[in-house]
């Protein structure tokens, strides 16, 4: 890291504890053209790939799959499936590669972890009273300790949105900080890495417009976020392709201030391997082939999948397997 990106770092650090002073930052932030956000991300959306690019574009996308189930049916049976094709997504295709995780309610991660121990697939956990995040701070945090202790080392928690659309955005920050200590460290006394990777969710579709977007991006970053994700899946507009592109932006240019690399991971309505190529596209083409990695970006996805693996067996045998072919999620 550069002397000036350690300088930045450090006077960066010093916003949170003043609410003035983050209020003054992140309303200092450029404002996004929205016109020319979404002209961009649907010029990007038209390009297209082909035969061994597209291959090693679908393999990226299934290893940058967050494989989920939230849904208050959930049993220890259907989470341990699930783990189970996280492992192998192709069971008749060694040659598939896993997922990037799976992501579940912290009562099903003692289930999930049987499954994934020492696989290399990272085991998720939604926190912080997902998805609504309105709940008092020692339950929130309770409930992201008691995930990690569980085996989690993804944890997906949701800001309180209600609070920062009301502008007490020393609170978001104060929440992020504090669940991130939340995560544990499991070498603090040498590095202090986290135990468990903190992603934060915006929930964007909530926050109306592209500015309050980089705003939170910006806030979450600064409270310590590992990545910033776009959404619960939990309300009706999800990810967006002008959304990730506002966020991508926001990642980049807070690595050109502080020198710390944040992951993004689009969430909720990404369905289509054409969906995730364009997204793969963008991320080449807004924050470069460093971001091209599941350790800086994710697909919060449960049916993309099982498209990626059709179309992967498309190019494979030359004949579409059909939805049925593979376990439905």
């Amino acid at each position: 890291m550069t002397a000036t990106a350690t300088s930045a770092r450090s006077d960066l650090s010093e916003l949170g504890r003043s609410e003035t002073a983050l209020r003054t930052f992140l309303h200092g932030l450029p404002g996004v053209d929205q016109v020319g956000a979404e002209q961009r991300a649907a010029q990007l959306g038209t390009r297209s790939i082909k035969t061994t690019a597209k291959a090693e574009a679908i393999d990226l996308a299934i290893r940058m799959v967050d494989l989920t189930t939230l849904e208050g049916a959930d049993t220890p049976g259907k989470v341990r499936a699930l783990a189970a094709k996280a492992l192998r997504p192709d069971p008749a295709d060694p040659s598939c590669p896993h997922v990037g995780a799976v992501c579940v309610y912290p009562s099903m991660v003692p289930y999930v972890a049987e499954v994934l121990r020492g696989s290399g697939v990272h085991l998720a956990s939604v926190a912080t009273s997902f998805p609504s995040g309105q709940a008092p701070l020692e339950i929130k945090l309770a409930d992201t300790r008691a995930a990690v202790e569980a085996g989690a080392d993804e944890i997906d928690m949701v800001i309180n949105r209600g609070a920062f659309l009301a502008g007490r955005y020393a609170e978001v920050y104060d929440e992020i900080v504090a669940t991130k200590e939340a995560c544990g460290s499991a070498d603090a006394g040498r590095q202090g890495r986290p135990r468990a990777h903190l992603k934060v969710i915006l929930e964007t579709g909530e926050l109306a417009t592209y500015d309050n977007v980089r705003r939170a991006s910006w806030l979450a970053m600064l409270a310590g976020a590992d990545f910033i994700k776009t959404s619960t899946g939990k309300v009706p507009v999800a990810a967006t392709l002008p959304v990730t592109l506002v966020m991508l932006e926001a990642v980049r240019d807070f690595r050109a201030a502080t020198g710390r690399q944040v992951g993004v991971k689009p969430a909720g309505g990404i369905k289509t391997t054409k969906d995730a190529i364009k997204y793969l596209v963008m991320v080449n083409e807004t924050v470069g082939p460093d971001w091209l990695h599941p350790d800086w970006f994710r697909f919060g996805a449960s049916s993309l999948l099982n498209d990626l693996l059709m179309q992967r067996t498309k190019l494979t045998t030359g004949v579409y397997a059909g939805p049925d072919y593979f376990t439905l999620d």
